[in-house]
């Protein structure tokens, strides 16, 4: 699931810069996707671009970490960085921005006073999908890692979703599938659907498709029946005892299948308050329409 740019392509996309993107309404527009599919001329990108799919996508995959901090390190961290970072998601699928009042790219940083679950907290951040409460989530959410946690802490965390359904009890998946939960609000949002409310976790006719639509923070801050609530609470187990967690470095790229993973983040490390904000961590936030037709994630 970790993929590195073979050095001679890392080379040619440092020479070769990438125009500004523009956008149709809050999606990349099909003629930045197209110029910026240019760079399949360069050998090796498109070869990386599939083992990139495959990893998503493939028997047993659903989440990838592209490795570009050779590309960070070149070239910085601003547009000309960004641009790579978006071609390479464009090959996965169609980069889109749901909240339009926010560029393409959104910031995540760090704030000490902010709600210590939330993705810009300091605190633990449970499994959940992204825009949960939506009729059409992103079928993908990326992170690009801008700087880590200068303290050494906020490790990311995934969970095979559909493998913690299938070690529940029949009882409890079946009330996982009624239409019961409701959690977040829901506005100024866009090419994301209309808002599902209530709606069920399991949002899939078959096992091991569809929407696995949890969010942890639905315990303790939606009113849920009791049943409902004891179901999601140990599907919330078994997404922990299912967990893999690792660091990401400075331009790492991760890509979650939301159809297929779960994410979070570990805890910051103690101490945030002594550092200057300048210098904690920073993720850059990029959403993905799948493409009709595009496997397990169309």
């Amino acid at each position: 699931m970790f993929i590195d740019i073979p050095s001679k392509l890392e080379a040619a996309l440092i020479e070769r810069p990438l125009p500004p993107w523009e956008l149709d309404g809050s999606f990349l527009a099909q003629s930045t996707i197209e110029r910026y599919r240019k760079l399949t001329t360069i050998p090796r990108f498109e070869e990386t671009a599939a083992m990139l799919s495959h990893a998503l996508i493939g028997e047993g995959g659903g989440y990838a970490v592209l490795r570009l901090g050779n590309l960070a390190k070149a070239l910085g961290v601003g547009d000309r960085f960004r641009r790579l970072a978006t071609a390479f998601a464009a090959e996965v699928a169609v980069p889109f921005s749901p909240f339009l009042r926010w560029p393409l790219w959104k910031d995540i940083g760090v704030k000490i006073d902010k709600d210590p679950g939330k993705s810009s907290g300091i605190g633990y951040n449970a499994f959940h999908m992204d825009l949960v409460n939506a009729t059409r989530p992103p079928d993908y959410t990326t992170l690009l890692c801008v700087r880590p946690d200068p303290l050494g802490g906020g490790p990311s965390i995934l969970s095979d979703a559909h493998a913690a359904v299938a070690r529940l009890s029949e009882h409890s998946r079946s009330l996982l599938a009624e239409t019961a939960y409701h959690y977040g609000t829901f506005f100024d949002l866009f090419g994301v659907g209309e808002e599902y409310k209530p709606f069920p976790i399991l949002d899939g006719s078959d096992p091991g498709e569809g929407f696995v639509r949890f969010t942890a923070k639905m315990l303790e801050r939606s009113k849920l029946g009791q049943a409902h609530a004891d179901a999601a609470r140990e599907l919330a187990e078994e997404l922990v005892r299912g967990q893999v967690s690792f660091m990401l470095q400075p331009g790492d790229y991760l890509i979650v299948n939301q159809r297929r993973f779960l994410h979070g983040r570990e805890a910051l490390h103690s101490g945030q308050e002594t550092v200057p904000a300048a210098g904690r961590r920073v993720l850059l936030q990029l959403f993905l329409r799948a493409r009709a037709g595009d496997g397990s994630a169309a």
